[in-house]
This record gives structure tokens, C-alpha cells and sequence, in this order.
């Protein structure tokens, strides 16, 4: 089973959200939370909350990107 993201990781996630800079692209941050909440889901296959908030993160980080 794949493993979530560690302790670290999400604690560098926030990291960035708090140093992330008013007028930058947010782009960025958001495909990071997607990743983030699509490895969650992997870990978690049974949890169809965390399936839909996975793909809900991913579907904002790809208009974010302008896809």
C-alpha cells in the first residue's frame, strides 16, 4: 500500500503556504496540495471522502495552471 505523505512533507507544505507571497503565482502551491491529498487518498483507498477531495485539489491546481 502506498504510504501518505510524511509529517515533514505536509510541515513544508504549510511552510510555503505561510511564506507564500501576496501577487505570486499560487499555481504552484496548489498542484503541491493536490499531490499532497492524492497520496493521502493512495494510502487510504477504502476512504471515498478522501478520494473526492483529492480529485476536487487536483481539478483546482490544473485551472490554477490554466489546463
Amino acid at each position: 500500500m502506498p504510504r501518505g505523505p510524511s509529517a515533514k512533507e505536509i510541515t513544508a507544505f504549510l511552510r510555503d503556504v505561510r511564506d507564500h507571497k501576496p501577487g505570486t503565482d499560487p499555481a504552484a502551491l496548489a498542484a503541491d496540495k493536490a499531490d499532497l491529498f492524492e497520496r493521502i487518498a493512495a494510502a487510504h483507498p477504502e476512504d471515498k471522502k478522501a478520494a473526492d477531495v483529492a480529485k476536487s485539489a487536483r481539478t483546482a491546481a490544473d485551472r490554477a495552471r490554466g489546463r
